[in-house]
């Protein structure tokens, strides 16, 4: 029987180096993690996602692996690794790690080989060319940053493909040996106890631009199985995440029939949530959650407001990318980022109004999926924009008042990254402790919604429809799993209104709040409309009267 645990996950990203210091040297670590799984537990997180953790030279966050097999030595030791397992495991948190499979640091010692002997087994774990190819110039990830997707190597006098930075080289996903020596890295983070993989720019792993010699991969899509079944075969409840930003007509060859990936993050959601946000309409999220097409039973969509990266609005239209610049009162010069995102926390995008802040997250966690925070959000946490690129987004977290926001005691010219010190993000105003002493904190609040989602397996497992609602700021979503129904209520425009809504079923007519903006009077006749503050909600059960 399958344990599809992720149905009723809230998975918490978590960026090692930049969360708890625990030994003073300004780099977060296993240790200073370890010491805050308490926390996290409270919170009522079941489920940790950690970004790369492996030796690199941390040229892109750690997404330039040197090792795969291995913890960096700035963020501890395996043991240390093992042990936060357990512990994690002690508390009924599992954790999920990043598997960066498209690409390796130059620095790798498979890249290292590869260029020193043309004859290594190496050569073919990367992309080649002995001539400069014609289309160097398509496809570049970080415009303005990146000038060509081929690099020359003097030392192995030949061109190696990079779809994103030059110092990470991709590697050749048609060789059988290289994705041999993939199910073996799998296998020993798996035995190490953990409980599956994010898989980091799957659609690379499709689109084998430069690759040759693809007589292995007449059907791109099947190492997506076969890396499903080697995960199923070595633990029937591991899952792999993917981070698939695609067009919604190949969303079908990642699911397939439920014999490929389990998780998709939903992209189009998110970016139609912010074209939402701007309008202060329910419209546009109405249109992103209709354009997937239907999805296995045994697949699940993860739902974020905010991730690691760019905000990516590549799926708008540019009048639609400039509308929510000018209606979230953004400067592009400053803001806008490889031609398609923002780098930009949420918080600031709405003026830090704790009322659509809020509704944000109400909306994340009642999507029909698996909702997923980035470290900092549950305290509203801002952004840097001195900072270069995406690092903006990137600064540690925020833990107290105290020197470099509780994050580390080394002195402040040693941190992986500055912290953020003045304005209304800066950690003495905004940091966990003072939010854990205010009953009516962001971080209180969280808790109360994380718990009240635990409660609520329709969101996770039930199937869903969209509520015909005569207010355009409403989004009315109904859930029925089993024996129970369950209708949330979002208005997404600043003004209070009444809404009606359309009901198939009227005989269950007790509505129970479980969750609001605010205490509502309790509804009797929901044909004469249900009450929402402007940037309301309401999560309600819907049943018979018990007695």
């Amino acid at each position: 029987m399958l344990d599809l645990w992720y149905k009723s996950a809230v998975i918490y990203c978590v960026d090692v180096e930049t969360y708890m210091d625990g030994n003073g040297d300004g780099v977060g670590d296993f240790e200073g993690l370890l010491g805050r799984l308490d926390y996290l537990a409270g919170l009522g997180i079941t489920c940790i996602w950690l970004m790369p953790f492996y030796p690199t030279p941390n040229r892109d966050n750690g997404y330039d692996v040197t090792d795969y097999y291995s913890v960096d030595p700035r963020l501890g030791t395996l043991g240390d690794f093992v042990e936060f397992l357990r512990q994690a495991r002690d508390r009924g948190i599992r954790v999920i790690v990043d598997l960066v499979i498209n690409h390796t640091s130059t620095d790798h010692p498979w890249f290292q080989a590869a260029c020193a002997d043309p004859q290594s087994k190496y050569r073919n774990y990367y992309v080649w060319s002995e001539e400069k190819p014609a289309d160097a110039e398509e496809g570049i990830i970080f415009p303005g940053y990146q000038e060509s997707t081929w690099t020359y190597s003097e030392k192995a006098e030949a061109y190696y493909f990079h779809r994103f930075y030059h110092h990470q080289a991709d590697l050749n996903i048609a060789n059988p040996e290289l994705r041999e020596e993939f199910c073996k890295i799998m296998g020993f983070w798996l035995e190490l106890g953990i409980s599956g993989f994010r898989v980091d720019a799957a659609p690379f792993l499709i689109e084998l631009k430069g690759i040759e010699q693809q007589a292995d991969v007449a059907e791109p899509y099947e190492y997506l199985k076969q890396m499903r079944d080697f995960l199923s075969w070595r633990r029937g409840d591991a899952i792999i995440l993917a981070e698939a930003n695609v067009a919604m007509e190949n969303v079908p060859h990642y699911f397939g029939q439920g014999e490929k990936l389990q998780m998709l993050f939903n992209f189009i959601v998110n970016q139609y949530l912010m074209l939402a946000f701007a309008r202060k309409s329910a419209a546009p999220l109405i249109e992103g959650l209709n354009a997937p097409p239907e999805i296995p039973d045994t697949g699940q969509w993860a739902y974020f407001v905010r991730n690691h990266d760019e905000l990516s609005l590549d799926k708008l239209s540019k009048a639609e990318q400039e509308e929510i610049l000018t209606q979230f009162e953004q400067d592009k010069a400053q803001v806008w980022i490889y031609d398609r995102g923002l780098r930009r926390r949420f918080p600031p995008l709405v003026q830090n109004d704790p009322k659509r802040i809020r509704l944000a997250y109400s909306l994340m966690f009642t999507m029909p999926g698996t909702p997923v925070l980035k470290a900092g959000e549950e305290i509203g946490m801002g952004d840097d924009l001195s900072l270069e690129q995406r690092k903006s987004i990137r600064t540690p977290m925020q833990w107290s008042n105290e020197s470099n926001g509780g994050f580390s005691t080394a002195p402040a010219e040693k941190l992986i990254r500055p912290v953020i010190d003045t304005g209304p993000y800066g950690y003495h105003q905004l940091n966990v402790v003072k939010q854990q002493k205010a009953s009516d904190s962001l971080l209180n609040w969280m808790e109360r919604a994380i718990r009240t989602h635990k409660e609520c397996p329709e969101l996770g497992w039930g199937h869903w429809k969209i509520l015909k609602a005569d207010s355009p700021g409403v989004l009315a979503l109904q859930y029925r799993w089993r024996n129970g129904t369950l209708v949330t209520l979002h208005n997404l425009a600043a003004e209070d209104c009444t809404t009606k809504l359309t009901l198939e079923d009227s005989s269950e007519n007790h509505w129970t709040d479980l969750f609001g903006d605010q205490s509502y009077e309790p509804i009797t006749q929901p044909q004469q409309g249900i009450p929402l503050a402007g940037y309301g909600y309401r999560w309600l059960r819907i049943g018979r009267k018990r007695l």
